[in-house]
Formats: structure tokens, C-alpha cells, sequence
């Protein structure tokens, strides 16, 4: 049940999923590396074997604008370091 469930049962109306964490980004680096997360996670999950591969991303749409290219992660998928 979300908070929002639980909340509204009490009498109170706010949202949020017991499961969401929010983040703050701090820089252009952060939100790099979070982007390059949201990328990657299709393939990370098991959902397909590359990135571009995931319909659903913006990926190829930042490949087509030349903020990413075409072998972005090389094949090779790293484990990406979001510290």
C-alpha cells in the first residue's frame, strides 16, 4: 500500500511510494551519471542486451543529437558508479 493509501485512510492527502528516494542534482557531472543510469538500466535489469535496443529510452534520440555515440558503454557494460 502507498503512503498515499495509507494517508488518505487516515484523513491526510500526500503522495509518495514507500519505495522512492529522491535526489538532488548537484552538478552536470551528477546528472550525467544519472542519465547514463536511467540508460543503462534496461540492460541492467536483463530487458535487452544493449542499450539502444530498450524503445522506450532516450538514448537514441541522444545518439541522434550527438550528445552520446552510437557504441556508448563499448558492448562491454560496466557497473556504473553513482557515489
Amino acid at each position: 500500500m502507498t503512503e498515499y493509501h495509507r494517508d488518505r485512510l487516515k484523513g491526510g492527502c500526500y503522495f509518495s511510494q514507500s519505495r522512492f528516494w529522491e535526489h538532488r542534482i548537484r552538478n552536470e557531472d551528477d546528472f550525467v551519471k544519472h542519465v547514463d543510469y536511467i540508460h543503462y538500466n534496461p540492460v541492467k535489469h536483463g530487458y535487452v542486451r544493449y542499450v539502444a535496443d530498450w524503445r522506450y529510452s532516450s538514448f537514441n534520440d541522444f545518439v541522434e543529437r550527438g550528445i552520446l555515440p552510437t557504441n556508448w558503454a563499448g558492448g562491454i557494460y560496466p557497473k556504473l558508479d553513482l557515489a
